[in-house]
């Protein structure tokens, strides 16, 4: 997707990284153990309780803190989403003790596991960067969007339900930076722009159920990537499948 060249999950026990660069962002959580680091001659680690962010461009290694290894996940986040130039604040202070960004991260893993839900993941995205870009001294980008971009935001989504919408494309056609627009749309509607989607989405399906439609050809009808993406929300939202509450009509 936008803004993430690289998705990275991986357990190491022996393993050690030799000294290297990436001309990304690194942003990583550690899931069990440690790891210990040198990052452009410091000797850093990284821990469970925290977000660790190394910039691109920057010589380090890394290896287990301890003999039981680690298991770690990373996102490798372009250039273009975090300014280089935030390097020297990301050298100085790559750990970053922050249990909400910590959980968002989390959370972006997981819309990341599975296709279909393109505008969870943006937003999401957009939020954790914002944090970044705070914990690194950069504050805000643009004033905070308002109450009628929200408005205009719901109006996109509503005559794309099945088409869906980006949150690149929506923030060029509103001239909102993302990570306002998705602030705003929240603040306004209590629910975040992809969830409301997902809500509209799930209620067209409901209707071509009980029209008689198939469930196999409701999931692409109500813009769903396919049937399981189609069934994961379903049945999060409603309690049951798809199948059974067409049968249940």
């Amino acid at each position: 997707m936008d803004g993430i060249s690289e998705v990275f999950h991986a357990r190491f026990v022996e393993h050690a990284y030799p000294v290297h660069t990436h001309d990304t962002w690194t942003l990583l959580i550690v899931d069990d153990g440690a790891v210990r680091f040198d990052l452009d001659h410091h000797e850093r680690g990284a821990r469970r309780s925290e977000v660790t962010l190394l910039p691109p461009h920057v010589p380090h290694d890394g290896r287990a803190a301890t003999p039981l290894g680690f298991r770690k996940r990373v996102l490798y986040l372009d250039e273009s989403v975090l300014d280089a130039r935030l390097a020297g604040a990301a050298v100085d202070h790559p750990g970053l003790r922050d249990a909400a960004l910590r959980r968002r991260v989390h959370q972006l893993h997981g819309t990341l596991a599975g296709p279909g839900d393109e505008l969870e993941a943006a937003s999401r995205l957009a939020l954790i960067v914002d944090r970044l870009r705070r914990h690194l001294g950069a504050g805000q980008d643009t004033p905070p969007a308002g109450r009628t971009v929200a408005r205009r935001l719901r109006e996109l989504l509503d005559e794309r339900v099945t088409d869906g919408l980006s949150l690149t494309e929506a923030a060029g056609l509103l001239h909102v930076h993302p990570t306002h627009l998705v602030r705003a749309f929240t603040a306004e509607f209590g629910i975040a722009p992809h969830q409301y989607l997902t809500g509209r989405r799930v209620d067209l399906a409901r209707h071509l159920l009980l029209a008689g439609m198939r469930p196999a050809d409701v999931a692409p009808a109500a813009g769903f990537f396919d049937q399981a993406h189609l069934t994961r929300h379903f049945r999060r939202m409603l309690g049951t499948s798809p199948a059974r509450y067409a049968h249940a009509r």
